[in-house]
């Protein structure tokens, strides 16, 4: 990519079919060992912000949201549950490009975890029952004791000759719903391309997204 280009003019009505084109890039690209890394900043209840670098899983442009798992119990998942609100960020150097989307956090259903994390390498199965996210722990050498006695409980290899590992209650899926969206492409003379996106979301009583039109604007850098 040269340094050069730009956003699309006109914008276009809607920001994230335009990012999942760029996550779709970056991965095909193979610039960097983990081009879906994000940074996800939560908030507690007190206002103290935290950040760390997840995973994305996908990008949906429609209807709009960002799929992510963890440990629901961790830190950010006692903040997400105070406080069901989060930003992320998306840099990739090699292409010149940044993703930010804020929005509000809503958890994904149980059938579509238990579906995701029976799609999981066995090893990531073993290390969510074992480990306990965020919790303190006193020593290293604890922490593999935990993991070998999962281990040991549903065995190192797949049915039949081990067990089928169920999905831990406290690991599941998160949608990031997008409110706003800031595209930003690196320019020359630090003149950088950027502009922003919002919509209003709300839910029902029973959960369904209702979301408003996109306005988008663009940014002096």
């Amino acid at each position: 990519m040269a340094i050069n280009d730009v956003l699309p003019e006109p914008l276009p009505a809607e920001p994230l079919h335009l990012a999942a084109q760029w996550l779709a890039e970056a991965v095909q690209r193979a610039d960097q060992p983990n081009p879906n890394a994000m940074v996800l900043a939560t908030c507690s209840a007190e206002g103290q912000p935290s950040a760390r670098v997840v995973l994305c899983k996908d990008i949906v442009a429609e209807p709009g949201f960002v799929h992510f798992v963890s440990n629901y119990h961790s830190r950010k998942g006692r903040e997400l549950a105070a406080n069901p609100r989060a930003a992320l960020v998306m840099h990739w150097d090699h292409s010149h490009r940044q993703l930010r989307i804020e929005g509000l956090m809503r958890q994904t259903s149980a059938a579509e975890s238990d579906e995701y994390f029976a799609a999981r390498a066995r090893q990531s199965q073993l290390g969510a029952h074992a480990s306990q996210q965020s919790q303190p722990i006193a020593s290293r050498g604890g922490l593999v004791a935990q993991l070998d006695a999962v281990t040991r409980q549903y065995g190192e290899q797949a049915p039949p000759q081990g067990s089928v590992i169920p999905r831990p209650a406290h690991w599941g899926g998160y949608l990031l719903w997008a409110t706003a969206v800031e595209l930003w492409v690196e320019g020359d003379a630090r003149i950088h391309d950027r502009a922003r996106w919002t919509r209003e979301v709300s839910f029902d009583e029973a959960g369904t997204p209702r979301l408003g039109a996109w306005h988008a604007t663009r940014l002096q850098p």
